[in-house]
């Protein structure tokens, strides 16, 4: 591997500024709010009250994650025009959002939710489904913190030049992620993602203005170079390959969608209409983003052909760093793109830590083990917990057990399960506790038995998407077939969420 043009103290610098930034907006987030750390709704929720700026920046932040840049264009330069399913699957998350997000809005406001397993708990009254429930989503946080460790070692490890080595960016930038986040909570979460957002954006449109200049202006000439060392990475998908686009589009369709971090952040909207503007927004992000990322990933298999796998996964530093050397403008650019790279990774990691920490606080410490807590206590209860976390997972990440993609794909499998509970219940009356418990503890052991033997897909198609068939077919069947025995105060509950 050439060294880096920028592998050195100005890459240092950049990622240095990021770095105090982050920390500056943690301590005026937290700043001359005394209620802040008193109140789970306040820490947890920034008091339901963000605005459409922030919403908007922070569910951008949510949906995209470092692995965005530096997993996905990896993905695109291996496989090639397929990967075009990027930027579908992105832009059906949007549309399941918008199936059950403003409903759920209106619901939380009401009965004033503070994470996903409020709704679960209301709607089943069964600490057997909550548990459950409770339990997938931890484990989906879990991963996906994971997959956040691991890139940022890799962002300032490859677009550094290994100046500042995996372990070292990792340990750093979650120490900044903590500081700021146990000092302002969902606010400086929030504020956080605006600045990286922005920064992100821009970056990438740059980063792919560069990238075109170097294959000559000419996209057609890249294609062809393709077409002429790797035409089955233009060729039309086989059947297989198609069966596993489908399969991916419902794992991520409905798995992300129902992410507790990106739930929270609908809990936190000020309004209906900040919300509904946030997601219309949205809506365009999907070719705006992804797109673009595809489109450096089949570039770059024009720049820098022949990568193995692991080499692959150096890509978007390989590039950056060819992008670079254009003039000093484009070196500068790519310093503070790189350095944006890191930030986002690190802004997408402290909500995945915020939303884990307040499941534990809210879900089972406070709902579970003492409930008369202050809240306080509770919120203190979270950020230790979180903590703890991240030194088992910093752990596990120190030396990553597989490539970005591969924890993506992990992390699914079993909190997609928590689906047709979390949606279907929001629309069917009938539907029940039992049968929701059981649907989502087979499908969870068909999708982690056929993950954790090596059968990630079966005939193309993902363990988690048959585990999640498996899973509606006990939970639809089983409500219609199971007597329907409703209490007075449960029916009081349906009519204040209009399932009546």
């Amino acid at each position: 591997m050439n060294e880096l043009v920028f592998s050195g103290l100005d890459g240092v610098l950049i990622l240095s500024a990021y770095a105090v930034i982050m920390l500056l907006i943690g301590y005026f987030s937290g700043r001359g709010d005394k209620t802040l750390h008193d109140s789970m709704s306040n820490y947890y929720l920034a008091g339901k009250n963000l605005g459409f700026i922030a919403l908007f920046f922070t569910l951008y932040a949510t949906q995209y994650s470092g692995n965005t840049i530096i997993g996905y264009a990896p993905t695109a330069y291996r496989t090639g025009f397929a990967w075009l399913q990027s930027i579908t699957f992105m832009t059906i998350i949007i549309g399941v959002y918008l199936l059950f997000a403003p409903r759920l809005y209106v619901v939380s406001k009401r009965l004033n939710f503070i994470t996903p397993a409020d709704w679960i708990t209301y709607r089943f009254k069964s600490k057997a489904v909550t548990i459950l429930a409770v339990l997938l989503m931890l484990w989906g946080l879990g991963n996906y913190l994971l997959e956040q460790l691991v890139a940022i070692g890799q962002a300032a490890s490859s677009l550094t030049g290994g100046t500042i080595p995996y372990q070292v960016a990792v340990i750093a930038f979650v120490l900044v992620m903590l500081i700021y986040e146990w000092l302002g909570g969902m606010k400086a979460v929030a504020f956080t993602d605006v600045m990286q957002g922005l920064v992100l954006m821009v970056g990438i449109v740059l980063f792919l203005v560069g990238a075109v200049y170097l294959v000559g202006g000419n996209f057609a000439g890249a294609t062809q170079f393709i077409a002429e060392t790797e035409p089955a990475k233009l060729g039309v998908p086989d059947m297989m390959t198609s069966v596993n686009w489908l399969s991916m589009i419902l794992l991520v369709g409905c798995g992300a969608a129902i992410y507790p971090h990106a739930v929270q952040r609908i809990f936190a909207a000020e309004s209906e209409r900040t919300l509904k503007r946030s997601f219309s927004r949205m809506a365009w992000m999907p070719p705006i983003t992804t797109g673009l990322v595809f489109i450096i990933g089949i570039l770059g298999i024009a720049l820098i052909p022949n990568l193995n796998e692991a080499g692959s996964e150096q890509l978007v530093g390989l590039m950056a760093n060819e992008i670079a050397g254009i003039n000093g403008f484009f070196y500068w650019v790519m310093i503070i793109f790189f350095g944006a790279i890191v930030a986002a990774i690190v802004s997408t990691a402290d909500s995945v830590l915020l939303s884990f920490s307040s499941i534990v606080s809210n879900d089972i410490y406070s709902r579970f083990i003492n409930p008369n807590a202050p809240e306080r206590k509770k919120v203190l209860v979270g950020k230790v917990t979180g903590v703890l976390a991240v030194g088992i997972l910093l752990w596990i990440a120190w030396y990553p057990p597989a490539t970005l993609y591969e924890i993506f794909v992990l992390k699914f499998e079993l909190l997609v399960q928590v689906f047709p509970a979390f949606v279907l219940g929001l629309y069917w009356k009938r539907m029940s506790a039992s049968p929701v418990f059981w649907g989502m503890l087979v499908g969870a052991v068909i999708a982690g038995v056929l993950t954790w033997t090596g059968h990630k897909t079966v005939f193309g198609v993902h363990g988690g998407v048959i585990g999640l068939a498996a899973n509606f077919l006990i939970a639809v069947v089983g409500s219609y077939l199971v007597p329907v025995t409703v209490t007075e105060e449960e029916a009081e509950d349906l009519k204040k969420i209009d399932l009546a």
